[in-house]
């Protein structure tokens, strides 16, 4: 269904919702405020290109967007492949490669592709998403330590090589600004979610370079003035050459942009118990990446982190989203010019935790513990995009999908629950749905859906050590994944040792019997007790009130079993 959820949710839209998604809006736009200005920079562009980009495509991509709570705007994934287009095409290239990036996101949605995206093997993703880590940090440690450093090679061995070699011209006030910075950002969550670390760091580190006078280069000293006003729209001629030379980096933003903002709309839906629409998704990422260019963006996509900020205070419309997106245009308006005092070396040490985030090393470690299959894929995909070039890493990546989805169907095959995910139907009477059940305080249910939900799950359990302190009880719905493998076991047992850590009970609600089977040959079951595996949500729900010591409701009268025992 192309239609926009916008109109979806406005239906039964309420004074009450407007509060909480206006709350949410503004949180989150502060939120996206220094990571915007951050992104840019990195991207070898200029820090306002960023702020407009969140603006403009985070209102597009809420506007037009597929998913209830989805954020849109620039994010880490494209600040490599962003950046190597700059220095080899220059900015008008950028702009040209990501319109054209824009209408193959449209002709994907058109053509109904955005469900295809979902099926893209975990190991690919964690893959090119750890490089692209590894990458950004590797970008970051000139201003981190203030090195003289005319040039930085751009491979990545000789960048190594000549950080090495200049160690020693290391300026302190630069290294101390940057790790003070760091150590706010890790230490200020214990404080409070409300407020990003990101921008308690800029406020403390220029203020203090302000009042001691450091001689540390900032935004102004390196970029001049910040502009404080959205720019003229320009447009650009397109001919066959430039097509010619841009369809390949065009392509690899159109696929880096599918994947990152439907992953970031499947957490989105696990935690708020809905679904998206993929496809209409994929035409309003489609549409901000089209529109954005011609007032001086950069690509952007759906981010994750930001999205599930914006679920943890409240927002539950694309309204949300729109005034994350007022918020920015008006801190960019009254507030923007004040962004040349920012120290840059902050800004290095925001993007170190960025790349740390988006590392995803406890998946990666994870996986090298899988099938020796997923081993090779994750390798091969790591290497090819810190050795060689982004491009071809998600090109073979992309072959390589196709080879791992072929063998994860020979192996098991649950042709229903495919045939749901490619049909991409939303919005149907589900009696079973969490929002129609009564949650106690202190239990957070995430339902995993489709195939590709080892990867939700990951990104959501990250994600959530970031944004929130931990529930008391966690209840994870299986009722739709119909088979597990080595991966997802493990996934499970990283989500109960992680739990256990926090002092969090863990449920499992709506397990199948292929699941539950694996599950006990792997020691799962055990793991988890079998009072904490239900087949469904109402017994589940139950055990958490048991757990906190609330009175049981036990089932409703119009009760729908989730779990069908698999015919034999």
């Amino acid at each position: 269904m192309l239609k926009p959820k916008l109109f979806t949710t406005l239906k039964n839209y309420n004074k009450q919702q407007f509060i909480s998604d206006a709350t949410a809006g503004v949180i989150v736009g502060i939120v996206a405020l220094p990571l915007a200005i951050a992104f840019g920079i990195a991207s070898g562009v200029t820090p306002e290109k960023g702020i407009i980009t969140a603006i403009i495509a985070g209102f597009v991509i809420s506007f037009f967007g597929g998913s209830r709570v989805q954020i849109g705007g620039p994010t880490g994934a494209f600040i490599i492949i962003v950046y190597g287009i700059v220095q080899q095409y220059g900015t008008t290239g950028l702009a040209i490669a990501t319109i054209m990036a824009g209408i193959i996101l449209v002709i994907m949605g058109l053509v109904k592709f955005g469900s295809l995206i979902k099926f893209i093997p975990y190991p690919v993703v964690v893959g090119f998403t750890s490089g692209i880590a590894l990458l950004i940090f590797s970008t970051q440690i000139k201003d981190f330590f203030g090195l003289q450093l005319n040039d930085v090679p751009a491979e990545f061995h000789e960048k190594w090589l000549a950080y090495f070699q200049t160690f020693s011209s290391l300026n302190f006030n630069v290294a101390g600004i940057a790790i003070l910075s760091l150590l706010i950002m890790i230490f200020w969550p214990k404080v409070t979610h409300k407020i990003p670390g990101s921008l308690i760091a800029i406020i403390v580190t220029t203020v203090i370079v302000m009042m001691f006078k450091l001689p540390v280069d900032t935004i102004g000293s390196r970029f001049g003035e910040i502009s404080s006003n959205l720019p003229s729209p320009s447009f650009y001629k397109i001919d066959l050459s430039v097509i010619r030379n841009l369809i390949g980096p065009a392509t690899v933003i159109a696929i880096l942009a599918a994947i990152e903002s439907l992953l970031s709309a499947v957490v989105a839906d696990g935690m708020i118990g809905g679904k998206h629409r993929s496809n209409m998704e994929l035409v309003a990422q489609g549409l901000a990446n089209i529109i954005t260019p011609i007032f001086g963006g950069i690509p952007a996509t759906g981010a994750i982190a930001r999205t599930a900020t914006n679920i943890k205070n409240g927002g539950r419309t694309p309204v949300a989203g729109i005034i994350h997106s007022i918020t920015l245009l008006m801190i960019m308006l009254f507030f923007g010019s004040y962004a040349r005092l920012i120290p840059m070396a902050t800004l290095a040490a925001i993007l170190v935790i960025v790349a740390y985030n988006m590392s995803e090393w406890r998946a990666f470690k994870s996986l090298l513990k899988s099938p020796k299959s997923d081993i090779v894929v994750l390798l091969t995909t790591f290497f090819l995009t810190i050795i060689f070039d982004l491009t071809i890493a998600i090109e073979i990546g992309m072959v390589l999908s196709v080879l791992l989805f072929m063998k994860r169907m020979s192996e098991v095959s649950n042709v229903s629950v495919i045939t749901r995910e490619l049909e991409d139907e939303e919005d149907k009477p589900d009696p079973n749905a969490i929002d129609k059940k009564k949650i106690p305080e202190g239990v957070e249910v995430f339902e995993i859906n489709g195939p590709f939900f080892f990867g939700a799950a990951k990104k959501f359990k990250d994600e959530m050590s970031i944004v929130e302190k931990p529930p008391k009880v966690r209840i994870v719905r299986m009722r739709n994944v119909p088979a597990i493998d080595a991966t997802g076991l493990q996934t499970l047992k990283d989500f109960y040792n992680d739990a256990k850590k926090h002092h969090t009970h863990m449920i499992l609600s709506g397990v199948h019997t292929q699941p539950l089977y694996a599950m006990t040959q792997a020691g799962i079951f055990d793991l988890y007790g079998e009072e904490n595996i239900h087949g469904n949500i109402d017994d589940a729900l139950d055990r958490a009130r048991e757990i906190l010591g609330l009175p049981k409701i036990g089932r409703p009268k119009d009760f729908v079993p989730t779990v069908k025992r698999d015919e034999k």
